[in-house]
C-alpha cells in the first residue's frame, strides 16, 4: 500500500479506537512491510527538522498486544517471542552482507544494500539504517533510531531506541558519521552528519557538552533535543563539580568535549573503514 494511504488508513482507525483484533494485524502487517522496504520511515526530516511519526509507533504497538508468543526455530538458535515480530529473512537480493556468528535483524526495520552486520549485532523493530554503513560486533541499534548513510558503528556500542511514549524522538544519526567503540548515544539524541565520536563517549539529554572549540555548553532545550553540531569530533572527559563537597573535595563530572571541528587529518584518521569494506 502506498505510504500516504496507509498513513490515512491507520490515523482514522487510531483515532475512532474502532480497530477490532484481525483489523490490527492487517494494518501491523501493512505497516511491517512498508518499513521493511524502507518506504516509511519512524521519523523524517522535514526542512531541516526531525519529525516522529507517531502513527507508525502506535501501530507497532499493536503488534506486540495481538502477537502470542510462540516457538521460533532460528539459523543458531529457537528463541521465543511474539508470532508477528520474527526476524528479518535477508536474501542475496537484500545485497546485505551479514557475517556468521549470532546477529539478528529484527522485522519492520530497514536495513539498505551495502551495509555490513559483524557478529553478534542486533537492529531492532522500527530502525532505519542507510547505505554503505558498518554495524560492528556487539552494537545495537534500538527500536526506531535513524541511521544515516556511511556511518560506521563501531564495536559495542549502542544506539538507544524507543517505542514509548508514541511521540518521543529516537536516536538520530546523520550521514557519514563515525561512532567509537564502546559509545553509548541514547534518549532521543540527534548526532548531525560528520561528527566523529571517540570510543566510550555517552551521550544523552542529561548530559550538557562543552564546545571548547567556542568555550560554550551544549545541552538540550524545552523544545530541542541534545544535538551534536556537523563534524565536530567529541571525546570523553571530565568538569569540576564548582559546589558543595564536591567542589571541597574536587571531584570531577563526567563531561562530553568537542576538541576541534573535522578536518582533512581527520578524515584520513577514520579512512581505515574504507578498506575494511
Amino acid at each position: 500500500m502506498d505510504a500516504n494511504k496507509l498513513k490515512i488508513k491507520a490515523t482514522e482507525y487510531l483515532q475512532e479506537n474502532s480497530l477490532t483484533k484481525d483489523e490490527s494485524l492487517v494494518l501491523f502487517q501493512e505497516t511491517i512491510a512498508a518499513l521493511d522496504s524502507g518506504k516509511l520511515r519512524v521519523a523524517e526530516k522535514i526542512d531541516d527538522k526531525w519529525f516522529v511519526n507517531t502513527w507508525i509507533k502506535e501501530i507497532i504497538l499493536l503488534g506486540f498486544k495481538y502477537g502470542s508468543l510462540t516457538n521460533i526455530p532460528g539459523t543458531y538458535t529457537t528463541y521465543y517471542d511474539k508470532d508477528t515480530i520474527p526476524v528479518k529473512q535477508l536474501t542475496l537480493d537484500n545485497k546485505i552482507r551479514m557475517v556468521p556468528g549470532g546477529s539478528a535483524i529484527r522485522s519492520g526495520s530497514y536495513v539498505a544494500p551495502g551495509t555490513i552486520v559483524m557478529p553478534p549485532a542486533y537492529i531492532n523493530i522500527g530502525a532505519y539504517i542507510d547505505s554503505g554503513c558498518m554495524i560492528d560486533s556487539h552494537a545495537l541499534v534500538g527500536s526506531c533510531a535513524q541511521i544515516g548513510k556511511n556511518v560506521h558503528l563501531s564495536a559495542a556500542s549502542q544506539i538507544g531506541g524507543v517505542l514509548e511514549p508514541a511521540g518521543a524522538l529516537p536516536v538520530i544519526i546523520e550521514d557519514n558519521v563515525f561512532i567509537g567503540g564502546s559509545c553509548g548515544i541514547y534518549a532521543g539524541v540527534i548526532i548531525k552528519a560528520g561528527v566523529v565520536l571517540g570510543s566510550g563517549v555517552i551521550l544523552n539529554n542529561s548530559i550538557p557538552i562543552f564546545d571548547s572549540v567556542t568555550g560554550t555548553f551544549i545541552k538540550k532545550s524545552d523544545t530541542e533535543p541534545l544535538t551534536i553540531p556537523e563534524n565536530a569530533v567529541v571525546v570523553a572527559g571530565t568538569r569540576p563539580i564548582t559546589s558543595g563537597h564536591g567542589k571541597k573535595n574536587s571531584m570531577h563530572i563526567y563531561c562530553p568535549i568537542i576538541i576541534k571541528y573535522k578536518d582533512a587529518k581527520t578524515l584520513a584518521a577514520t579512512a581505515l573503514e574504507d578498506v575494511l569494506r
